[in-house]
This record gives C-alpha cells, sequence and structure tokens, in this order.
C-alpha cells in the first residue's frame, strides 16, 4: 500500500488552517487534478465535526470519485479521514496542527498529513507507490500557498 508523509509549517493561524481544511468545496480551485467536490452532510456536535463528501481526481478520461468520512476532532486538532466509496481497496489519512508561533512573533503551524491506501487494481497500486510521494508533495505545496494566502 501507497504510505506517505508531509509535515510543513505554515505560517498561518492554526484555527485558519482547520477552517481552510474542512472548507472542502474549495479543493478543485487550488488543488492538482481535484476537478470537482461535493459535500453532502456537515454536522457538529461542539467535539467532533463529521462530513461526508466527494472528490473527483484525475485528468480527461481517468477521473475517479471517491467518497470519505471526515473527522474533525477538536480537542486533538485532528482531522482523521476514511474512504467509505470509490474505487479505493483502502484509504487513511489524517492532518495534525500544532501551534509554532503567536501574535508576538507571527502566527505559525505545523501541520502533519499522513496518508495510507490501497488501490483494488494492484498494478495502479504498484505505480503508485513509486509517484505518491512526489504527488503528495506537489499538493501539498499547493495546499500551503492557497493556505499562507488566507487573510
Amino acid at each position: 500500500m501507497p504510505k506517505a508523509s508531509v509535515t510543513r509549517l505554515i505560517d498561518q493561524r492554526k484555527d485558519k488552517l482547520i477552517e481552510f481544511v474542512l472548507d472542502i468545496e474549495k479543493y478543485p480551485e487550488f488543488i492538482p487534478f481535484c476537478d470537482n467536490s461535493k459535500v453532502y452532510e456537515r454536522n457538529d456536535d461542539g467535539q467532533i465535526t463529521n462530513i461526508i463528501a466527494d472528490l473527483t481526481i484525475g485528468k480527461g478520461p481517468f477521473k475517479d470519485t471517491f467518497k470519505s468520512d471526515v473527522k474533525y476532532i477538536k480537542k486533538d486538532d485532528l482531522i482523521h479521514v476514511v474512504n467509505i466509496g470509490g474505487p479505493l481497496k483502502f484509504l487513511e489519512n489524517n492532518w495534525k496542527f500544532q501551534d509554532k508561533g503567536n501574535w508576538m512573533n507571527g502566527y505559525r503551524t505545523e501541520v502533519i498529513f499522513d496518508i495510507d491506501f490501497e488501490i483494488e487494481n494492484k498494478f495502479l497500486n504498484i505505480l503508485m507507490t513509486k509517484s505518491f510521494q512526489f504527488g503528495l508533495e506537489k499538493i501539498a505545496d499547493a495546499f500551503q500557498k492557497r493556505a499562507e494566502s488566507i487573510k
């Protein structure tokens, strides 16, 4: 299964970054190869925000839609995502946010993104394993650039 992890130090407040990551409907505006997104359900009980959403990823005839269950666990500053539909056999990813600055020295947040997944097609799984870290870095670059532009 392809596994990867990216850590970035982003010049932005933690709460703004969490809002940004949970704003799934805006992903097609800045994520490479993200063609569409749709939120079906969003619930917040004060401790956990739960979102059911689709992302359509790909280019031209090579597109697939993935349905995910996204949980933001507020006390842990953690967003946990699992696949609940689509071409993946398995998907799990986590976003962890940690303050590294303040109003005096500038807001900075360390963001750690881990992903682990498996594609049903074994051949595609092998191909993805070889190129996935590169692709993840490109996506992380896009997230960071957009996140640092938020006011």
